[in-house]
């Protein structure tokens, strides 16, 4: 149990790759606050962060479920101040909220644009700047980036693909921001199988298949426990970096 009495907070948490990193988190101790936002991207965010808490409940840990707009600072503030009136601190945060819109070049609008950099970029900082405030000496905060921010060269997804590049950049000048009380580090996953991933065609899915060393996308669950490792102990060493998980792509 590395993470027994630990409480984490887990942005976007009602599906994807923060459901997964959030029941991972549960099963090894953790207490979590499952950060969630109704929107028209997941109008059913409220119902699937209740069913995630209940699925926390089951491996015996505690978790409260939480709304919260990471584009705005106000809300984050509420978010945090709930959090620590129910488990009285924040040991781990991890940045996942995010957002995407597949669209021509020619057909991007700057609502979409504001949109995707707000809530990836903005919420990162955001979040990191409230919750640090709170956060004890030992304490982690891991960003999930995207192998898009490394090494992507699709105009369909380029507000995506800089807001991910910039956690990148944002990501090590935190680590050197909050060092040595604080650890910082980013995970970048290339493809997931996960809700956002479900309208891609099958053709295109083989293609991609194609092109991964492994030959197949990433379960949502190993991005998480990627997350369980920059959060234990065991990665008490290691700031500032950025890992690329992407079943070897090229």
């Amino acid at each position: 149990m590395r993470f027994k009495n630990k409480v984490v907070l887990i942005t976007g948490a009602s599906r994807g790759i923060g459901k997964a990193t959030a029941l991972e988190f549960a099963k090894e101790g953790a207490k979590v606050v499952v950060d969630y936002f109704v929107s028209d991207i997941e109008p059913d965010a409220d119902k699937n962060a209740i069913k995630v808490v209940a699925e926390i409940k089951k491996f015996g840990s505690e978790a409260i479920a939480i709304e919260c707009d990471v584009r705005e600072e106000e809300q984050i503030k509420t978010m945090i101040e709930q959090s620590i009136k129910k488990f009285g601190k924040i040991d781990i945060l991890v940045n996942n909220a995010g957002i995407v819109f597949d669209e021509s070049f020619g057909k991007k609008d700057l609502k979409q644009w504001r949109r995707t950099i707000d809530t990836i970029l903005l919420g990162t900082f955001l979040c990191s700047k409230h919750v640090s405030k709170h956060m004890a000496s030992g304490s982690r905060i891991v960003n999930i980036s995207s192998s898009n921010g490394i090494n992507s060269f699709n105009p369909f997804s380029m507000d995506y693909d800089a807001a991910k590049a910039g956690v990148i950049i944002l990501t090590r000048d935190l680590a050197k921001e909050f060092a040595p009380r604080i650890t910082v580090n980013s995970i970048a996953p290339g493809w997931v199988d996960t809700d956002m991933n479900k309208g891609l065609s099958k053709e295109f899915v083989k293609k991609e298949c194609e092109k991964i060393y492994l030959g197949r996308f990433a379960q949502p669950e190993e991005i998480a426990k990627i997350v369980l490792f920059f959060a234990s102990d065991d990665a008490g060493y290691i700031t500032g970096t950025t890992l690329l998980v992407d079943g070897g792509y090229g």
